[in-house]
């Protein structure tokens, strides 16, 4: 399903004094989440909107929060600097200038616009993957289910009658072709998990 956002991290903790945020990025590498210049908060509760307002825009978020309309609980944030730590990004959010204003961030999920220009095209993302039906030599095996990070390729969870794990490496996943509504693997022995 195409999503108009797409999570992109989670804040972890605080970083500093002057209103940083550490994000674990659920990106392939943490520089990726470097190249956006907005976040959003999606369905963001009405506590966070009066920290977000004083960076942001402040009538837009008063506007927000007295509509009630979740469809327009969407807090947008603006970066004014980011850098990867380690396995971590550290981002500064325009309007956050103090800890305890990042403190009220802590463990929320940020996620990036899927039209944003900064994605290159042919991304796939693994929102779009989870539920998408597999099939192996022309019969449906099951569905993705979960989507595994592991050091050498993401491995696939693919629930049906059996159990699969596999590798999203081109020898088991040819291509994968988002238009088609499914998705082609070369299963070999071993990918199964469960017991016949």
């Amino acid at each position: 399903m195409n999503e108009k956002y797409l999570e992109a991290g989670k804040i972890v903790s605080t970083h500093g004094i002057k209103g940083e945020v550490k994000v674990l990025p659920w990106a392939d590498s943490p520089d990726f989440l470097t190249r956006f210049k907005t976040f959003y908060l999606v369905g963001s509760d009405a506590h966070i909107a009066p920290v977000i307002a004083a960076g942001n825009d402040a009538a837009a978020a008063r506007r927000q929060e007295a509509s009630g309309d979740a469809s327009l609980r969407n807090t947008a944030l603006a970066v004014e600097a980011s850098r990867v730590q380690k396995s971590c990004v550290l981002i500064k959010f325009r309007g956050i200038d103090t800890v305890e204003d990042a403190q009220k961030l802590r463990d929320r999920v940020i996620s990036i616009a899927r039209d944003d220009p900064k994605i290159p095209a042919g991304t796939v993302f693994q929102a779009d993957l989870i539920g998408m039906p597999v099939f192996a030599d022309g019969a449906e095996i099951g569905k993705i289910t979960e989507i595994l990070s592991m050091p050498a390729s993401d491995v696939w969870v693919v629930k049906g009658e059996k159990t699969y794990m596999i590798p999203n490496v081109k020898a088991f996943v040819p291509a994968i072709d988002l238009s088609l509504g499914y998705v082609n693997v070369n299963l070999i022995e071993g990918m199964e998990t469960d017991g016949e």
